[in-house]
């Protein structure tokens, strides 16, 4: 059994919900929507990860005895609290965008609706984990976007906590990666894994010819053999005599990739290995992938930049209260005005706008009476809009085609069907605005 994430969030969710229990609005029923004001600098559209782990987190979400006992022992909260909090379930309900769709700046990703009490509880684990593996999902599209069919693999454990590590490998297998190295990932979520040697597996040996024979030997001559721990051209001859011209793959793992790869390529040809693979690592990223395309390079290795966002570690996504029950029962909107942290009050849902060629061309934002925006759906007279919001947690009960090793296939589906639908240019690597405007569109009362 998993330990609870009860304890992984913020203490003030917990005092106030002291405060709230006290005077009486605990209990009211309220809307909180999780949104990005912007975009990364450079980027043009988002990918929505983590909702699979967010739900499989939220069916854990217990507060038990050693829970209550520290935070008891410490004073974090008063009997009454430790008392709601021992009989803690989330019983409302959440929708949001499919996990793999793509988002805009403004876009509701996910609607969480229920008591204030249960539903505030939930602001850091909600943003700890979407913010995180969907900033992976977003560097790893536009990797596997530049990598067009070449497979990329994801190789960033050792860059990245522990637990992030398994995040951001089930991330990158969301947006496009077809592998990682991470076992954990593997065996939780049912990820194809990968890998075969290091240098230190040569530098072990008396010389690197008896390090191939000996991979050979024990993985079969359809391994990947590295062959840049000394001198590349002689590594290629190394590998060759040790397992033939039915080589499964060599990798390259620094230098001149690009040129190194096209004389790797010329020798592996010339020698009858024309079907061995070329794999390369070493620091890359969008950018380095795409300046290799033109490279006889098969498939492409990606750590560091993957498991950090490639420079945008975080979406910047917040969970705020947009509606709440007021004292005569009705609900009503309500917004933060602050400067430069401003947000839109009133429960919303969403749908992209499509063209004849049903690609985007807009998110459409959808407010209104709050009834009448929570069963709204794209009618004959809205065009050709896509609804965004699906169910995700409803009255507690969580859906479970979202999660495990299904909720990732189901995720990685979604992502390429969505990344396709963009408008033609949006998956440029140059620094651009967000693909699609953001519009509303207001229901009447």
């Amino acid at each position: 059994m998993r330990p609870s994430p009860a304890l992984l969030t913020d203490r003030y969710e917990l005092t106030m919900l002291q405060a709230a229990l006290a005077d009486g609005t605990a209990h009211r029923r309220c809307v909180f929507e999780v949104f990005t004001r912007r975009l990364p600098p450079g980027r043009r559209y988002g990918v929505v990860a983590g909702t699979g782990r967010l739900l499989e987190a939220l069916a854990d979400f217990r507060f038990g005895s050693a829970e209550l006992d520290w935070l008891a022992d410490e004073g974090v909260v008063d009997d009454r609290t430790l008392a709601y909090l021992a009989d803690y379930r989330f019983t409302g309900s959440m929708v949001g965008y499919a996990e793999g769709e793509v988002f805009f700046p403004s876009s509701p990703v996910l609607v969480a609706e229920g008591t204030f009490a249960e539903t505030v509880l939930l602001e850091t684990l909600v943003l700890s984990v979407l913010n995180y593996d969907s900033a992976v999902a977003s560097a790893a599209s536009r990797m596997s976007s530049a990598a067009v069919d070449r497979p990329c693999l994801e190789m960033g454990s050792r860059r990245a906590h522990e637990e992030a590590a398994v995040a951001a490998a089930r991330a990158a297998v969301v947006a496009g990666f077809s592998a990682t190295s991470n076992l954990e990932a593997g065996r939780r979520y049912g990820l194809t894994t990968i890998g075969t040697a290091a240098h230190a597996f040569t530098l072990l040996h008396d010389d690197e010819q008896e390090a191939f024979a000996a991979q050979v030997s024990s993985l079969g001559a359809d391994t990947t053999l590295l062959v840049d721990t000394y001198d590349v051209r002689r590594g290629v001859e190394r590998a060759l005599a040790a397992a033939g011209t039915g080589l499964g793959a060599v990798r390259l793992d620094s230098g001149d990739l690009g040129g190194l790869a096209a004389d790797v390529r010329h020798q592996l040809d010339a020698a009858g290995a024309t079907g061995t693979k070329i794999v390369v690592t070493s620091d890359l990223d969008e950018f380095a992938i795409a300046a290799l395309a033109v490279a006889p390079v098969d498939a492409y290795g990606v750590g560091t930049s993957l498991v950090t966002g490639s420079g945008a570690p975080t979406c910047g996504m917040v969970y705020k209260l947009v509606a709440r029950e007021g004292a005569d029962g009705e609900m009503r909107g309500v917004a933060k005005a602050s400067r430069d942290k401003t947000s839109v009050g009133g429960r919303k849902s969403a749908a992209r706008r499509l063209d004849a060629d049903a690609r985007a061309v807009a998110e459409v934002l959808v407010g209104g009476p709050d009834e009448r925006v929570r069963s709204w759906r794209p009618g004959p007279d809205d065009g050709t809009l896509r609804a965004l919001h699906v169910p995700l947690v409803t009255e507690g009960t969580i859906d479970p085609q979202w999660v495990g090793a299904d909720g990732v296939r189901a995720a990685a589906r979604r992502h390429r069907a969505s990344r396709d639908e963009l408008p033609r240019g949006a998956r440029r690597l140059s620094a651009d605005e967000a693909a699609v405007p953001t519009v509303t569109l207001a229901l009447q009362g």
